[in-house]
C-alpha cells in the first residue's frame, strides 16, 4: 500500500479554498510515478478551526464533503484514509474523519471521542463515543483525530481490533511539537502497526500550527517526514516488516 500525506495550510472558514487546494494536490500525486493507493488530509480540512461558525459550515452527516472526496477518488483513482470534516448530526455538530475507497463509497467514519478544551471544541462540538474499523485494499485500518493519540487505551485498543495502520489527522500547535512526534512514535511502537499522521501548517489567529506529518513502521523507523511547511509524503507500507516485527518482539502474544 502506497500512503500520501497531503500537509497544508488550512483557510478557517473558506470551504472554497481549502477544496481547490486538496484537488490541486491529489491531482498532482496522481499524475507522479509514486501515485498512491491512499490520500491522508488534514483534521478540519475543509473549514478549519472555525468552530464560531461550525453550525453554518458543517454538512448533515458530513455528506457535501465525503461527496467532494468520492469525485476525487473515482477521478484520480485513490482511496482517502482520514482528513476530518464538521458534520452536523441532529442538533449537534461532530469532528468527523471519513474513510472512502477508490470508487468513490464512504466505508467508515469516525467521530473525535477526546474534545481538546484548550482550543474550545467541547463548547461547539459532540463527542463520539465508538472506534472504528474499515478495510483499504484488504488492510485493516482505523483513524483517529489530534488530541486523540494523547490516549494510548483507545489506540491500544484499535490495535486489539487488528488494525494494522492507524491513520492520525490533526491540527497541532507548532508549540508542542515535540510532543506531536514523541507520541506518533510510541503509539506505532508499542502497537507494533504503521501510523501514518498529517497535521497541518500555517497560522489561524493566534495559532500557529506544526506540520512535521510523519510515516512510521511498525518500530518506530521514520520512512518520512515533513517540516512546519506545505509538504506532501509518500512511502510504501511493506506488511511483511509489520509481521517480522510482531515476530521478533511479540507484545500482543505476551500481553
Amino acid at each position: 500500500m502506497r500512503v500520501a500525506v497531503v500537509q497544508f495550510s488550512v483557510a478557517a472558514g473558506d470551504p472554497d479554498t481549502n477544496r481547490r487546494i486538496v484537488e490541486e494536490r491529489v491531482a498532482t500525486l496522481a499524475a507522479s510515478a509514486a501515485k498512491p493507493d491512499v490520500v491522508v488530509l488534514p483534521e478540519l480540512w475543509s473549514t478549519g478551526y472555525a468552530l464560531e461558525h461550525a453550525r453554518e459550515l458543517a454538512s448533515p452527516e458530513g455528506e457535501a464533503e465525503a461527496a467532494f472526496l468520492g469525485s476525487l477518488a473515482v477521478k484520480y483513482n485513490v482511496a482517502f484514509a482520514g482528513g476530518s470534516v464538521l458534520a452536523r448530526v441532529g442538533d449537534t455538530v461532530c469532528n468527523r474523519a471519513q474513510a472512502i475507497d477508490a470508487s468513490g463509497r464512504l466505508l467508515a467514519w469516525y467521530d473525535k471521542v477526546h474534545l481538546f478544551r484548550l482550543m474550545d471544541e467541547d463548547k461547539y462540538l459532540a463527542a463520539g463515543d465508538r472506534r472504528r474499523m474499515f478495510i483499504l485494499n484488504g488492510i485493516p485500518c482505523s483513524s483517529v483525530i489530534c488530541y486523540d493519540i494523547r490516549f494510548c487505551e483507545l489506540v491500544r485498543a484499535i490495535a486489539l481490533d487488528g488494525a494494522k495502520v492507524l491513520f492520525v489527522s490533526a491540527e497541532w500547535p507548532l508549540v508542542r511539537k515535540e510532543h506531536w512526534c514523541a507520541l506518533l512514535r510510541a503509539r506505532a511502537i508499542e502497537n507494533q502497526f504503521f501510523v501514518v499522521a498529517c497535521n497541518r501548517s500555517g497560522v489561524t489567529g493566534t495559532e500557529t500550527f506544526g506540520g512535521h506529518s510523519m510515516i512510521l513502521a511498525p518500530d518506530g523507523t521514520t520512512l518520512a517526514q515533513a517540516d512546519e511547511h506545505d509538504a506532501v509524503l509518500t512511502a510504501e507500507l511493506d506488511f511483511t516488516l509489520l509481521d517480522r516485527v510482531r515476530a521478533a518482539c511479540p507484545v500482543f502474544t505476551d500481553r
